[in-house]
């Protein structure tokens, strides 16, 4: 192997192993449920380590990552394959630990959370995830997304909007579920 190729190797599991918990999270709160999750992150890395020294190269290779996690998400959305966002039993998935900023994260009741998200369609759950869990612009969605700023800003919108309507969930996230 040339050095080069390993150094490029080492530069792309560098930045596998810094980004792993958040492309995870991303994955499981666009596929809900862990196997999926973890599938979808593969995949998304086997694209990426393809292209890593164009990737590399990069302003903003985060930015990159996320719009092909997207576009792999939206691509099984297209073959209509079922996602469950609440697995009926999730005894046996791993707890994601809350990032310390992360307010919806420290919600006590997260199942209610991403019931709730699941009921959302697929473009207004990217949306939302991308505005408000990955904490991007409306510009850096717009671009993860593949389309207009304008887009975001509506689908964003509708999907708050669906949340907000749901019986009991501001609660949850606003007081973590206590009366």
């Amino acid at each position: 192997m040339g050095e080069r190729t390993r150094a490029r190797d080492e530069e792309f599991q560098h930045f596998v192993t810094g980004r792993w918990p958040r492309l995870m999270r991303t994955a499981f709160l666009l596929t809900g449920e862990q196997h999926a999750a973890e599938d979808l992150v593969q995949s998304t890395l086997e694209q990426v380590y393809v292209a890593w020294r164009k990737v590399g190269a990069a302003d903003e290779p985060d930015a990159y990552v996320r719009r092909v996690m997207i576009n792999a998400h939206a691509r099984k959305h297209r073959r209509r394959l079922k996602e469950f966002l609440a697995p009926k039993d999730d005894s046996g998935l791993v707890r994601e630990v809350a990032d310390a900023g992360d307010r919806i994260a420290q919600a006590d009741d997260r199942g209610v959370l991403l019931t709730a998200l699941a009921q959302l369609p697929p473009r207004q759950r990217e949306a939302v995830v991308l505005r408000y869990w990955e904490d991007l612009t409306e510009a850096q969605a717009a671009e993860a997304m593949g389309c207009s700023v304008g887009t975001v800003k509506s689908n964003a919108a509708k999907g708050i909007a669906k949340l907000r309507a749901i019986p009991g969930l501001a609660e949850t996230v606003t007081h973590g579920g206590r009366k």
